[in-house]
């Protein structure tokens, strides 16, 4: 049997709340959600739907908030924010909290035992991150069958990091803003 490497941050609760970048791949990172041309993005009709889907997460699960996204021609990048249920003013970089001060108020949860995410059968917590995501995907992937993209697939897994401070908020959205511009550079560009 083969041993899948861990790659979530082991003990954090990744309900918490916390600013995330996050990166989808389509399966074998096959170009479905659209093209760039001249440095713009010009969305497939999947790559549509994606971007309604993304605009849509809220709606689902109320207490988080986008932050700068893309979609791109084999991956989307972005931002969630998981916020309180009380907390749902509109937030930006601005927002941000100090570091020290972001540690102090959610240094408890950050410690908190891996089974917070998963329940004693390994099954996902609601609200989580992996819970967002998973909902996220599965909801396009059944639009794309439904509409005659049968071979529209997502990689199995997804990739995170967590923005622990403004700069890295601010170097991360920029990083989304200009990543059309800089597909040339992408050594899965080409297909």
């Amino acid at each position: 049997m083969r041993t899948r490497k861990h790659i979530r941050l082991r003990n954090f609760d990744y309900s918490s709340q916390a600013w995330y970048f996050i990166t989808i791949c389509t399966k074998n990172r096959k170009h479905t959600l659209g093209k760039i041309e001249d440095g713009k993005m010009h969305l497939s009709a999947i790559g549509e739907q994606a971007y309604l889907y993304w605009n849509k997460i809220p709606q689902h699960f109320p207490h988080i908030e986008l932050g700068e996204f893309i979609i791109m021609p084999n991956h989307i990048h972005g931002i969630i924010d998981i916020v309180h249920p009380h907390h749902s003013q509109v937030r930006s970089s601005h927002d941000l909290p100090h570091p020290e001060e972001k540690e102090k108020k959610h240094g408890a949860s950050q410690q908190n035992n891996i089974a917070m995410q998963t329940n004693q059968f390994g099954k996902t917590i609601a609200g989580s991150l992996s819970a967002i995501i998973g909902q996220f995907k599965s909801s396009l992937t059944r639009w794309s069958r439904k509409n005659g993209h049968e071979d529209f697939a997502w990689q199995g897994r997804f990739h995170d990091h967590i923005i622990r401070n403004e700069g890295a908020f601010q170097r991360i959205s920029d990083y989304i803003k200009n990543n059309p511009a800089n597909w040339h550079k992408n050594k899965f560009s080409t297909q």
